[in-house]
């Protein structure tokens, strides 16, 4: 998942050259998805380097993982390259926008607005209980609700409830890890979910 604004560096990022990053715009980051999920997290689009690794997000410095396990939606912290492990918690992956970009000033706003569309079909179709938009700036161009704040809203899509959560990138200087913890940690109790920060870590 790309950061809102400039993205990752094109120089080469997490160990991938820029050739292996750009060849990343030519890539579908695929959606982990199954029906009647708990919580599926939205990004806004894919960043080259979830692309190239085909996991979300998989950014150096994305605060995404820790922020899930500190949490308690895990037990014990999570790699990007588990993604697909997370149905059997009740969770899942999709994006506002399928198109991977370098950052979301390269996404036009009709882009948002189509990402809106096709979202919407998506949770009729599946029916998660909940589905949470990491970042305002995507969710406040898809739907045009330039008010909307961090936590849950009053718009659903059929059966799902809305919840924002703040951009876990390493850029958003507006939330430690703690807040982002804490952010976390409300969308899950809200969901009714256990907090499995206890377990142990996974192997």
């Amino acid at each position: 998942m790309v950061a809102e604004g400039r993205g990752e560096p094109t120089r080469g990022v997490g160990g991938l050259s820029r050739e292996e990053l750009e060849a990343g715009r030519d890539l579908v980051l695929p959606d982990v998805l199954v029906p009647g999920l708990s919580v599926v997290f939205c990004g806004l689009n894919p960043g080259l380097t979830s692309a190239v690794r085909g996991h979300h997000f998989a950014t150096p410095g994305n605060r995404f993982w820790p922020a899930l396990g500190r949490s308690g939606f895990t037990p014990g912290r999570y790699t990007p390259d588990r993604d697909r492990e997370l149905p059997r918690f009740g969770l899942g992956f999709t994006n506002l926008v399928a198109r991977t970009t370098r950052g979301s000033d390269e996404l036009a706003p009709e882009e948002f607005v189509q990402g809106a569309r096709e979202l919407r079909r998506k949770a009729l179709d599946l029916t998660p209980e909940w589905l949470a938009f990491l970042g305002l700036t995507g969710y406040r161009a898809a739907f045009g609700d330039r008010r909307a704040k961090v936590g849950p809203q009053k718009a659903t899509i059929g059966r799902t409830r809305l919840w924002l959560l703040p951009n876990p990138s390493g850029r958003n200087a507006h939330y430690t890890p703690s807040d982002l913890a804490e952010e976390f940690t409300r969308l899950r109790v809200a969901a009714g979910m256990p907090d499995r920060s206890w377990c142990a870590e996974p192997g």
